[in-house]
């Protein structure tokens, strides 16, 4: 017998206790059915605001309403991506060159000039470079500037009319959040792709060879040729600059995006200036690791192996075979640690670098320089 099997006792009810019953029922059913529906849909019945700014719309019906912001995210910002084509020169076996596409991503317009943010590795080495519009139109991009830093570039076109992506404030996002990833994977043939989920970490680092990435984790989908398009929040604004490029091998559901308010100084100081100006300390070394500092009984950090000439270094005092300890206090175990805090600091700064030399700790004051220019 199941759990829902009945059994009846004593006599039969009366037709008048049969209707009695199904007239408290659907009471009951009615006002379980008001007090539980905006839990399944997210909301007040009674409010008609839409989550977006938007027009009222007309009356419909209640099977026609769409309670989802996807729909009108991606009318909103979806004509604000657009396709980015990387091409490059090849000479053939008689020496004829021609130009062929090297590889695709997305950008994201962002200014009515025709500026477009995208990622550095989408443009990296291209001789050309197109965008394609919402309407199909190909332009040809100009290259205002790129940091391979943090993976950034910003490119400019000359057009009438364009859509403008609004630039939210990434700071803001909280674990959990619904967001929405626009872009072109896999090439233009599937432009303006749309995937949804939500935000896994606001502040996830990712350590990527020597430099670490603080970055919007999501489990949106973020697909080769995504790279450069928009992760947009419920109100339409862009929060993040997705990026194919910062993947873990073999594990599903796990996204990254470049935080906007993170991106937006960098994005400008590419348009004012063309490059991004950074600290120099002036060194060349080695990580000393966790091992390695066990069986020479040295600490760990990173070993000097040269210093530039009359660089910031040179003139701090810091010497061939120091071992850089940690800068204003924090420690230095790897060189993707010492970027993060000369980050933090602009050219001119002053710091203060400890030093273990022959086992003697030194902390020596040291002004920045500013990073050469490839």
């Amino acid at each position: 017998m199941s759990y829902f099997d009945t059994e009846e006792y004593g006599r039969k009810p009366s037709k008048v206790g049969y209707f009695l019953v199904a007239i408290i029922g659907a009471i009951i059913g009615g006002l379980l059915s008001l007090y539980l529906a905006p839990v399944f849909y997210g909301g007040n019945l009674m409010d008609n605001n839409p989550i977006l700014n938007q027009p009222q719309t007309p009356q419909i019906s209640n099977t026609e309403v769409d309670f989802s912001p996807v729909v009108a995210i991606a009318e909103q910002v979806g004509p604000t991506v657009v396709g980015v084509s990387n091409r490059g020169r090849v000479s053939d076996f008689f020496g004829r060159t021609t130009v062929t596409e090297r590889g695709s991503g997305s950008g994201v317009i962002i200014d009515s000039r025709g500026y477009i943010v995208t990622n550095f590795h989408v443009i990296d080495g291209a001789s050309e470079i197109i965008v394609t519009l919402a309407d199909g139109e190909k332009v040809e991009a100009k290259l205002v500037g790129a940091d391979q830093q943090t993976d950034l570039a910003v490119l400019k076109i000359e057009a009438d009319n364009l859509p403008v992506a609004v630039l939210g404030d990434s700071t803001k996002l909280r674990t959990g959040e619904l967001v929405v990833a626009i872009g072109n994977p896999l090439g233009i043939e599937f432009a303006r792709s749309v995937t949804m989920g939500v935000v896994s970490a606001t502040e996830r680092k990712l350590t990527i060879g020597d430099q670490q990435f603080n970055l919007i984790q999501t489990d949106a989908a973020i697909n080769p040729g995504n790279s450069g398009g928009a992760l947009v929040n419920s109100r339409g604004e862009v929060i993040g600059i997705n990026s194919a490029k910062l993947v873990i091998e073999g594990v599903e559901g796990m996204g990254f995006a470049i935080p906007i308010s993170e991106a937006r100084p960098i994005i400008e100081e590419l348009i004012e200036k063309g490059y991004v100006s950074r600290p120099f300390l002036g060194i060349t070394g080695s990580v000393i690791d966790e091992y390695s500092a066990r069986r020479w009984q040295i600490p760990q950090g990173i070993l000097v192996r040269s210093i530039v000439p009359r660089g910031p270094a040179h003139k701090a005092g810091i010497q061939e075979m120091d071992i850089i300890v940690a800068v204003d206090g924090e420690e230095v175990k790897d060189f993707a640690e010492l970027t993060a805090i000369l980050n933090k600091h602009k050219p001119g700064d002053k710091v203060t670098v400890a030093v273990d030399r022959e086992g003697k700790k030194l902390d020596l004051p040291l002004v920045l320089g500013e990073m050469p220019r490839e």
